[in-house]
């Protein structure tokens, strides 16, 4: 039997199990990980900023990519508190990220080490596994369940801890035969597909709801496909954005009280029954439940059985892989079609249709400064179908979801739960490293942007270009926008006068000076008309020099963005479209 160090055993199981790229930052107690990366060759790595930074690389390069698995490194004591947000956001949107970090000497555990802290602990309740490994022959089973756990059931993250000297032990294992555990996903039965089919083909008019778990399973295509075999339309959740193209005739719009279309809360509203697949049923999507539930029966298909009646109880759920649970509904669907047994949902299909041409919002707006709906119009303009959009919370991002449009899965990439600030940088700079020849833009608002501002080197070091758009009013935005409850506006404003940019006119942070600093390249917009132009410009640059270019926009300081608590009664802050000029990238325009 070979023998090897521990560590060694560790990167020749991350190499069986696929993995070719880590993110992270070396330190004492994880060079021995280090030098067993070096020594093997196969794993790329790009050298964060910052820890945090690191994991949220991972978390995007995973987002990007069916079947990838991002890897974070980092050394003992703070690099894994660093990492906890990051873990947070991947276990809160099922995502599975490894992250590995170097420990203390086995023996000076429980004894206030430099740099020892009991990080599984720390780690527990947003990982699926976090484990500090003690012995070393234990590694590679450690490794193989990390792995089985991270794709088994609902994914989500591990955290494996690694004492030094553990690292550093001989053990003995044979690369060559080794071979992943076999992954787990529970699967319906044809009974509870033929009852969930029969239950909607018994209603008049039904919605799919698609969630981000079809996105997991990969199971788009079929989604779409039994859309079509029974024309039942599909509202996708913020998650599962993507999953059905925003100008198919069966999208009927997003639903919501903020990351929402006017028509996709409508057609919900019209609905008698809502097919749940794949999704959490969130207070965002769902706002109050008793306008959301009332007069419709709810079917709800998650894998994670305890998801089920979680937030409210459905007339029928179902525990199953959301991929697993399509096959079997397309498979029934087709057999009540070709039976006679499927309704016309033709009528019901073009009212909604109806809804999405005629309730648009209004982008097209010429003042200065900037208003932000002219920002997604010429975004949607500028950058086509293909795109890449990374962003977390804020304004930017609720905006973002209302304007601009989504034609594939792992389109629109969005920190959705626990949407931390400064997770887009980072992650957008894991999604250019995973699909290095698409256009990938981030989008943020000024304080995300400030935040993890320093990982822009990352991008100018590795040479990884995207574009960065920074919807720039110098403001909290969406803390300003909810203070209005309370009457105030209160420590949310970022403006001050610049004295070594006076040319910013009182908006504070020069973040065209701090992304040039940082080895990248940088444009302002202050006219609506020229954002066309600065996209087009940027994406060029982020293609010949490879280094994120950010386009930051100067916006208007104060704009509400439409949003409510109830989805039968969202506040409509700005002007409706009445004609195809007020919204001329709409999918559907107005006459």
């Amino acid at each position: 039997m070979p023998r090897m160090r521990a560590v060694d055993a560790a990167v020749a199981i991350l190499e069986k199990e696929g993995v070719t790229q880590a993110f992270g930052v070396p330190g004492a107690a994880i060079n021995p990980f280090y030098s067993a990366m070096k020594a093997h060759g196969g794993i790329h790595h790009v050298l964060a900023r910052h820890v945090e930074g690191a994991s949220h690389m991972a978390d995007g390069y995973t987002r990007a990519k069916a079947g990838n698995i991002g890897l974070c490194v980092g050394t003992s004591g703070p690099a894994g508190t660093d990492m906890i947000t990051g873990l947070y956001a991947a276990w809160a949107d099922s995502v599975p990220i490894l992250c590995l970090t170097g420990q203390a000497p086995v023996a000076k555990l429980d004894k206030e080490d430099f740099q020892a802290v009991d990080i599984a602990s720390i780690a527990a309740p947003v990982t699926k596994m976090a484990k500090t490994v003690l012995e070393a022959g234990q590694v590679p089973a450690v490794f193989a369940q990390a792995f089985h756990l991270m794709r088994s059931g609902r994914p989500g993250p591990v955290l494996i801890d690694l004492p030094i000297d553990v690292q550093m032990t001989e053990i003995e294992f044979d690369p060559d035969t080794y071979t992943p555990l076999p992954v787990h996903r529970t699967a319906a039965t044809r009974a509870q597909a033929e009852k969930a089919i029969d239950m909607l083909l018994a209603a008049e008019r039904p919605v799919f709801i698609a969630g981000g778990g079809i996105v997991n399973a990969g199971a788009e295509a079929p989604l779409v496909e039994l859309a079509e075999t029974l024309g039942v339309p599909v509202i996708p959740t913020l998650m599962g954005w993507g999953a059905i193209p925003d100008d198919h005739p069966l999208m009927v719009g997003m639903a919501g009280l903020q990351t929402a279309h006017r028509y996709g809360n409508a057609n919900l509203l019209a609905s008698d029954l809502v097919f749940g697949i794949g999704n959490r049923w969130a207070n965002r999507h769902t706002g109050e439940l008793s306008t959301y539930t009332q007069g419709r029966t709810f079917i709800h298909v998650d894998i994670e059985p305890t998801q089920i009646g979680r937030v409210f109880a459905p007339d029928y759920g179902i525990a199953s892989d959301a991929g697993a649970a399509i096959e079997l509904f397309l498979e029934v669907a087709r057999e009540r079609k070709a039976a006679g047994a499927v309704g016309d949902y033709s009528g019901w299909a073009a009212e909604c249709a109806e809804r999405k041409r005629t309730m648009q919002r209004k982008t097209h707006f010429d003042e200065v400064p900037i208003k932000p709906q002219r920002v997604y119009e010429e975004m949607n303009r500028a950058f086509g179908r293909d795109v890449r959009y990374v962003t977390t919370i804020g304004l930017s991002q609720i905006a973002g979801a209302q304007f601009l449009h989504v034609y594939g899965s792992r389109h629109w990439i969005n920190a959705g739960q626990a949407g931390p600030l400064g997770w887009t940088g980072p992650a957008a700079l894991g999604v250019a490293r995973a699909v290095p020849e698409e256009t990938v833009v981030a989008l943020s608002g000024d304080y995300d942007f400030q935040f993890m501002l320093e990982e822009l080197a990352v991008g100018a070091q590795f040479a990884i270009g995207y574009v960065h758009v920074v919807v720039n009013n110098s403001y909290l935005g969406l803390i300003r926008q909810s203070q209005r409850a309370f009457d105030m506006d209160y420590q949310v404003q970022l403006a001050f006068d610049n004295i070594n940019s006076p040319e910013l006119e009182g908006y504070g942070v020069d973040h065209v000076k701090a992304a040039e600093a940082l080895g990248c390249k940088a444009i302002r917009v202050r006219r609506p008309d020229d954002l066309g132009d600065a996209f087009a410009k940027a994406t060029a640059m982020a293609a010949e020099f490879r280094v994120p270019v950010v386009v930051e926009v100067i916006l208007e300081r104060v704009t509400n963005i439409a949003m409510g608590v109830k989805i039968d009664s969202v506040n409509e802050f700005e002007s409706l479209a009445i004609s195809a000029e007020d919204a001329p990238t709409a999918v559907a325009l107005l006459d």
